[in-house]
Protein backbone atom coordinates (compact mmCIF):
# COMPACT_ATOMS: atom_id res chain seq x y z
CA UNK A 1 0.00 0.00 0.00
CA UNK A 2 1.40 3.20 -0.81
CA UNK A 3 1.55 5.85 1.95
CA UNK A 4 -0.78 8.33 2.37
CA UNK A 5 -0.16 11.62 -0.30
CA UNK A 6 2.07 9.28 -2.73
CA UNK A 7 -0.77 9.39 -4.67
CA UNK A 8 -2.00 12.69 -7.00
CA UNK A 9 -5.86 13.55 -6.05
CA UNK A 10 -6.32 15.22 -9.42
CA UNK A 11 -6.96 12.12 -11.59
CA UNK A 12 -10.60 10.75 -11.68
CA UNK A 13 -9.30 7.52 -12.84
CA UNK A 14 -7.88 7.44 -9.51
CA UNK A 15 -11.31 6.45 -8.04
CA UNK A 16 -11.66 7.39 -4.35
CA UNK A 17 -13.41 4.18 -3.51
CA UNK A 18 -13.76 4.13 0.69
CA UNK A 19 -12.69 6.23 3.50
CA UNK A 20 -9.95 4.50 5.59
CA UNK A 21 -11.24 5.88 9.12
CA UNK A 22 -8.56 4.25 11.47
CA UNK A 23 -6.08 6.05 9.06
CA UNK A 24 -8.20 9.31 8.24
CA UNK A 25 -7.14 8.86 4.50
CA UNK A 26 -9.32 7.69 1.13
CA UNK A 27 -8.57 4.39 -0.47
CA UNK A 28 -7.95 4.75 -4.36
CA UNK A 29 -8.34 2.19 -6.68
CA UNK A 30 -8.04 2.21 -10.65
CA UNK A 31 -11.12 3.33 -12.46
CA UNK A 32 -10.89 4.58 -15.64
CA UNK A 33 -14.20 5.71 -17.54
CA UNK A 34 -15.20 2.64 -18.96
CA UNK A 35 -14.36 0.48 -16.14
CA UNK A 36 -17.61 2.54 -14.62
CA UNK A 37 -20.32 0.65 -17.26
CA UNK A 38 -18.99 -2.84 -16.19
CA UNK A 39 -21.16 -3.00 -13.29
CA UNK A 40 -24.82 -0.71 -11.91
CA UNK A 41 -22.82 0.01 -9.17
CA UNK A 42 -19.64 1.21 -7.41
CA UNK A 43 -20.12 -0.81 -4.67
CA UNK A 44 -17.36 -3.27 -2.86
CA UNK A 45 -19.30 -6.32 -4.80
CA UNK A 46 -18.90 -4.88 -8.78
CA UNK A 47 -15.48 -2.15 -8.33
CA UNK A 48 -13.69 -3.91 -4.79
CA UNK A 49 -11.54 -6.10 -6.54
CA UNK A 50 -10.05 -3.02 -9.31
CA UNK A 51 -6.62 -2.66 -8.83
CA UNK A 52 -5.39 -0.63 -5.25
CA UNK A 53 -3.41 2.13 -5.65
CA UNK A 54 -3.01 3.19 -2.53
CA UNK A 55 -4.56 5.25 -0.09
CA UNK A 56 -4.22 9.42 0.27
CA UNK A 57 -3.96 11.31 3.19
CA UNK A 58 -8.15 12.90 3.37
CA UNK A 59 -6.78 16.31 3.78
CA UNK A 60 -5.33 16.34 0.57
CA UNK A 61 -8.48 16.26 -1.01
CA UNK A 62 -8.00 20.27 0.71
CA UNK A 63 -6.34 20.52 -2.78
CA UNK A 64 -9.22 19.80 -4.51
CA UNK A 65 -11.69 22.59 -5.74
CA UNK A 66 -14.20 23.82 -3.46
CA UNK A 67 -17.27 24.15 -5.93
CA UNK A 68 -16.93 20.96 -7.82
CA UNK A 69 -19.27 20.54 -11.21
CA UNK A 70 -21.28 17.99 -9.00
CA UNK A 71 -24.91 17.63 -8.77
CA UNK A 72 -27.26 14.95 -6.65
CA UNK A 73 -29.59 12.32 -7.96
CA UNK A 74 -31.58 11.19 -4.41
CA UNK A 75 -34.22 8.46 -4.84
CA UNK A 76 -36.64 6.10 -3.32
CA UNK A 77 -35.65 2.84 -4.48
CA UNK A 78 -37.24 0.88 -7.73
CA UNK A 79 -37.67 4.32 -9.33
CA UNK A 80 -35.27 3.95 -12.18
CA UNK A 81 -32.75 6.00 -10.48
CA UNK A 82 -29.97 3.42 -12.23
CA UNK A 83 -31.29 4.11 -15.76
CA UNK A 84 -30.97 7.75 -15.56
CA UNK A 85 -27.83 8.17 -13.98
CA UNK A 86 -26.38 5.61 -16.65
CA UNK A 87 -28.39 8.05 -19.36
CA UNK A 88 -27.08 11.35 -18.06
CA UNK A 89 -23.11 9.19 -18.50
CA UNK A 90 -22.02 10.86 -21.53
CA UNK A 91 -18.98 12.32 -22.78
CA UNK A 92 -19.00 15.99 -23.27
CA UNK A 93 -22.25 16.20 -20.87
CA UNK A 94 -21.82 14.48 -17.76
CA UNK A 95 -20.36 11.35 -15.60
CA UNK A 96 -22.45 9.30 -13.54
CA UNK A 97 -22.08 8.01 -10.81
CA UNK A 98 -23.86 4.95 -9.22
CA UNK A 99 -23.68 4.56 -5.35
CA UNK A 100 -20.32 5.15 -4.65
CA UNK A 101 -19.27 3.94 -1.28
CA UNK A 102 -17.69 6.92 0.06
CA UNK A 103 -21.54 7.94 0.62
CA UNK A 104 -21.87 5.12 2.65
CA UNK A 105 -18.73 5.82 4.65
CA UNK A 106 -20.08 9.49 5.56
CA UNK A 107 -23.17 7.35 6.83
CA UNK A 108 -21.01 4.83 8.92
CA UNK A 109 -18.64 7.62 10.53
CA UNK A 110 -22.24 9.24 11.55
CA UNK A 111 -23.40 5.47 13.07
CA UNK A 112 -20.25 5.19 15.17
CA UNK A 113 -20.62 8.32 16.85
CA UNK A 114 -18.56 10.53 14.24
CA UNK A 115 -19.28 14.37 16.08
CA UNK A 116 -21.29 16.67 13.60
CA UNK A 117 -17.89 18.28 12.42
CA UNK A 118 -16.20 15.00 11.26
CA UNK A 119 -19.18 14.17 9.45
CA UNK A 120 -19.57 17.21 7.77
CA UNK A 121 -15.69 17.25 6.86
CA UNK A 122 -16.27 13.98 5.44
CA UNK A 123 -19.09 14.75 3.19
CA UNK A 124 -16.76 17.94 2.33
CA UNK A 125 -13.78 15.95 1.28
CA UNK A 126 -15.71 12.66 -0.22
CA UNK A 127 -17.60 14.86 -2.68
CA UNK A 128 -14.68 16.90 -3.72
CA UNK A 129 -13.08 13.80 -4.85
CA UNK A 130 -16.27 12.49 -6.28
CA UNK A 131 -16.82 16.08 -8.35
CA UNK A 132 -13.64 15.46 -10.31
CA UNK A 133 -14.64 15.31 -13.85
CA UNK A 134 -12.98 12.99 -16.62
CA UNK A 135 -13.38 16.07 -19.06
CA UNK A 136 -13.33 20.12 -18.93
CA UNK A 137 -16.49 21.25 -19.39
CA UNK A 138 -18.13 17.64 -17.89
CA UNK A 139 -20.81 17.53 -14.59
CA UNK A 140 -20.25 14.89 -12.52
CA UNK A 141 -23.62 13.50 -11.22
CA UNK A 142 -23.61 11.13 -8.37
CA UNK A 143 -26.37 8.78 -7.09
CA UNK A 144 -26.26 7.98 -3.29
CA UNK A 145 -27.77 4.90 -2.44
CA UNK A 146 -30.68 5.82 -0.82
CA UNK A 147 -30.00 4.82 2.55
CA UNK A 148 -27.87 8.02 1.97
CA UNK A 149 -31.35 10.17 2.23
CA UNK A 150 -31.57 11.25 5.42
CA UNK A 151 -27.84 13.07 5.36
CA UNK A 152 -29.04 15.20 2.37
CA UNK A 153 -29.34 18.52 3.53
CA UNK A 154 -25.65 18.17 4.62
CA UNK A 155 -24.80 17.38 1.17
CA UNK A 156 -26.38 19.92 -0.40
CA UNK A 157 -25.01 21.97 2.37
CA UNK A 158 -21.22 21.09 1.80
CA UNK A 159 -22.22 21.66 -2.13
CA UNK A 160 -23.94 24.81 -2.33
CA UNK A 161 -23.17 25.12 -5.85
CA UNK A 162 -25.04 21.70 -6.44
CA UNK A 163 -28.66 21.09 -7.49
CA UNK A 164 -30.85 18.08 -7.36
CA UNK A 165 -33.03 15.74 -8.49
CA UNK A 166 -35.39 13.22 -6.14
CA UNK A 167 -36.41 10.10 -8.20
CA UNK A 168 -39.32 8.75 -6.89
CA UNK A 169 -42.26 5.54 -7.94
CA UNK A 170 -45.52 6.00 -6.83
CA UNK A 171 -46.19 4.52 -3.47
CA UNK A 172 -48.23 1.48 -5.34
CA UNK A 173 -45.70 1.33 -7.62
CA UNK A 174 -43.30 0.95 -5.12
CA UNK A 175 -45.33 -1.47 -3.21
CA UNK A 176 -45.69 -3.39 -5.75
CA UNK A 177 -41.94 -3.60 -6.60
CA UNK A 178 -40.92 -5.18 -2.91
CA UNK A 179 -43.90 -7.52 -3.31
CA UNK A 180 -42.65 -8.98 -6.75
CA UNK A 181 -39.04 -8.86 -5.04
CA UNK A 182 -39.73 -11.23 -2.64
CA UNK A 183 -38.01 -12.54 0.51
CA UNK A 184 -35.00 -10.54 0.28
CA UNK A 185 -36.48 -6.97 -0.42
CA UNK A 186 -39.48 -7.30 2.58
CA UNK A 187 -35.46 -7.91 4.93
CA UNK A 188 -34.23 -5.16 2.95
CA UNK A 189 -36.75 -2.97 3.46
CA UNK A 190 -36.98 -3.34 7.29
CA UNK A 191 -33.04 -2.75 7.29
CA UNK A 192 -33.84 1.03 5.21
CA UNK A 193 -36.23 1.84 7.92
CA UNK A 194 -34.05 0.67 10.56
CA UNK A 195 -31.37 2.95 8.82
CA UNK A 196 -33.32 6.24 8.66
CA UNK A 197 -34.36 5.56 12.56
CA UNK A 198 -31.28 5.60 13.39
CA UNK A 199 -30.01 8.73 11.21
CA UNK A 200 -33.27 10.07 12.75
CA UNK A 201 -34.06 11.54 9.45
CA UNK A 202 -38.01 11.27 9.54
CA UNK A 203 -40.60 11.91 12.50
CA UNK A 204 -44.08 10.12 11.15
CA UNK A 205 -45.31 9.71 14.79
CA UNK A 206 -44.75 6.03 15.34
CA UNK A 207 -42.86 4.42 18.18
CA UNK A 208 -40.21 1.23 17.71
CA UNK A 209 -43.47 -0.57 18.64
CA UNK A 210 -45.58 0.44 16.15
CA UNK A 211 -42.76 -0.83 13.60
CA UNK A 212 -42.25 -4.24 15.07
CA UNK A 213 -46.99 -4.89 14.74
CA UNK A 214 -46.20 -3.57 10.70
CA UNK A 215 -46.40 -6.13 8.16
CA UNK A 216 -43.37 -6.06 5.35
CA UNK A 217 -45.65 -3.87 3.21
CA UNK A 218 -46.66 -1.66 6.11
CA UNK A 219 -42.95 -1.36 6.69
CA UNK A 220 -41.92 -0.40 3.05
CA UNK A 221 -44.77 1.99 3.00
CA UNK A 222 -43.05 3.81 6.51
CA UNK A 223 -40.08 4.24 4.58
CA UNK A 224 -41.47 5.39 1.27
CA UNK A 225 -43.47 8.35 3.37
CA UNK A 226 -40.04 8.97 5.46
CA UNK A 227 -38.02 9.58 2.30
CA UNK A 228 -41.53 11.37 1.48
CA UNK A 229 -40.74 13.75 4.43
CA UNK A 230 -37.27 13.89 4.15
CA UNK A 231 -37.43 15.41 0.97
CA UNK A 232 -40.04 17.66 1.52
CA UNK A 233 -38.05 19.29 4.73
CA UNK A 234 -35.31 19.58 1.98
CA UNK A 235 -37.09 21.57 -0.59
CA UNK A 236 -38.20 23.72 2.45
CA UNK A 237 -34.08 24.09 3.23
CA UNK A 238 -33.01 24.60 -0.55
CA UNK A 239 -36.05 25.51 -2.59
CA UNK A 240 -35.57 25.13 -6.26
CA UNK A 241 -32.00 23.54 -6.19
CA UNK A 242 -34.06 20.64 -5.64
CA UNK A 243 -36.70 19.35 -8.24
CA UNK A 244 -38.79 15.65 -8.24
CA UNK A 245 -39.63 13.05 -10.58
CA UNK A 246 -41.93 10.05 -10.54
CA UNK A 247 -40.73 7.07 -12.52
CA UNK A 248 -43.99 6.57 -14.43
CA UNK A 249 -43.32 9.88 -16.12
CA UNK A 250 -39.48 8.70 -16.74
CA UNK A 251 -40.46 5.80 -17.91
CA UNK A 252 -43.27 7.28 -20.61
CA UNK A 253 -41.18 10.05 -22.36
CA UNK A 254 -37.77 9.24 -21.56
CA UNK A 255 -36.44 11.63 -24.00
CA UNK A 256 -38.39 14.31 -22.96
CA UNK A 257 -37.93 13.58 -19.23
CA UNK A 258 -34.07 13.77 -19.95
CA UNK A 259 -34.01 17.35 -20.99
CA UNK A 260 -35.84 18.47 -18.12
CA UNK A 261 -33.29 16.70 -16.05
CA UNK A 262 -30.17 17.75 -18.03
CA UNK A 263 -32.16 21.39 -17.56
CA UNK A 264 -32.52 21.47 -13.99
CA UNK A 265 -28.60 20.35 -13.73
CA UNK A 266 -27.77 22.98 -16.33
CA UNK A 267 -26.26 20.42 -18.62
CA UNK A 268 -26.45 21.30 -22.11
CA UNK A 269 -28.51 18.34 -24.15
CA UNK A 270 -30.65 18.55 -26.89
CA UNK A 271 -33.27 17.09 -28.29
CA UNK A 272 -31.49 14.44 -31.11
CA UNK A 273 -29.31 13.80 -28.26
CA UNK A 274 -32.39 12.98 -25.40
CA UNK A 275 -33.71 10.83 -28.58
CA UNK A 276 -30.68 8.97 -28.91
CA UNK A 277 -30.04 7.98 -25.23
CA UNK A 278 -33.70 7.04 -24.66
CA UNK A 279 -33.24 4.46 -28.03
CA UNK A 280 -30.12 2.98 -26.41
CA UNK A 281 -29.52 0.45 -23.80
CA UNK A 282 -29.97 3.08 -20.67
CA UNK A 283 -33.87 2.08 -21.58
CA UNK A 284 -34.13 -1.14 -23.47
CA UNK A 285 -32.26 -3.02 -20.71
CA UNK A 286 -32.57 -4.15 -17.37
CA UNK A 287 -30.24 -1.74 -15.30
CA UNK A 288 -29.17 -4.56 -13.03
CA UNK A 289 -28.78 -8.02 -15.50
CA UNK A 290 -28.21 -5.88 -18.79
CA UNK A 291 -31.35 -8.70 -19.87
CA UNK A 292 -33.24 -7.07 -22.94
CA UNK A 293 -36.41 -5.35 -20.50
CA UNK A 294 -38.74 -2.86 -22.50
CA UNK A 295 -41.86 -1.02 -20.76
CA UNK A 296 -44.57 -3.41 -22.07
CA UNK A 297 -42.42 -6.31 -20.16
CA UNK A 298 -42.21 -3.88 -17.41
CA UNK A 299 -45.77 -3.40 -17.39
CA UNK A 300 -46.61 -6.99 -18.14
CA UNK A 301 -44.65 -7.89 -14.90
CA UNK A 302 -45.81 -5.60 -12.24
CA UNK A 303 -49.53 -6.16 -13.70
CA UNK A 304 -49.30 -9.85 -12.57
CA UNK A 305 -47.45 -9.18 -9.35
CA UNK A 306 -50.32 -6.15 -8.49
CA UNK A 307 -52.98 -8.94 -9.23
CA UNK A 308 -51.45 -11.44 -6.59
CA UNK A 309 -51.23 -9.08 -4.01
CA UNK A 310 -54.23 -6.56 -4.74
CA UNK A 311 -55.71 -7.54 -1.21
CA UNK A 312 -52.30 -6.28 0.65
CA UNK A 313 -51.20 -3.62 -1.76
CA UNK A 314 -54.55 -1.84 -1.41
CA UNK A 315 -55.00 -2.14 2.06
CA UNK A 316 -51.25 -0.77 2.77
CA UNK A 317 -51.55 2.02 0.42
CA UNK A 318 -54.73 2.93 2.13
CA UNK A 319 -53.42 2.82 5.46
CA UNK A 320 -50.07 4.91 4.09
CA UNK A 321 -52.33 6.89 3.17
CA UNK A 322 -54.42 7.76 6.16
CA UNK A 323 -51.06 7.97 8.30
CA UNK A 324 -49.99 11.00 5.99
CA UNK A 325 -53.49 12.60 6.59
CA UNK A 326 -52.82 12.25 10.22
CA UNK A 327 -49.42 14.05 10.59
CA UNK A 328 -50.64 16.68 7.58
CA UNK A 329 -47.93 15.08 5.24
CA UNK A 330 -48.94 16.16 1.29
CA UNK A 331 -48.23 13.62 -0.46
CA UNK A 332 -47.00 15.34 -3.69
CA UNK A 333 -43.53 15.58 -3.98
CA UNK A 334 -41.71 18.48 -3.63
CA UNK A 335 -40.86 21.11 -6.85
CA UNK A 336 -42.31 18.71 -9.31
CA UNK A 337 -40.12 18.84 -12.91
CA UNK A 338 -41.94 20.41 -15.65
CA UNK A 339 -41.81 17.75 -18.72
Amino acid sequence: MSPPNALSVTDPAAFAHRYVEGADAFRMIALPRAAHREGPFLSDEYVGARPVLGDVAAEAALALPADPPLHFLFHAAFCGSTQLVSALDRPGLAMGLSEPMLFNDITGLHKRGGSPREVARLADLATRLLGRPFAPGEAVVAKPSNLVNPFAPLLMAVRPGARALFLYAPLETFLVSVARKGLWCRLWVRELLEAFITARGFDLGMTMEDHFRQSDLQVAAVGWLAQLQMMQGLAGRVGPRLASLDSESLLADPARALIAVAGHYGLALDAAAAAEVAAGPAFTRHSKSGADYDPARRAADYAAVRAAHADEIDKVTAWAGSVAGTIGLDLAAPNPLQL
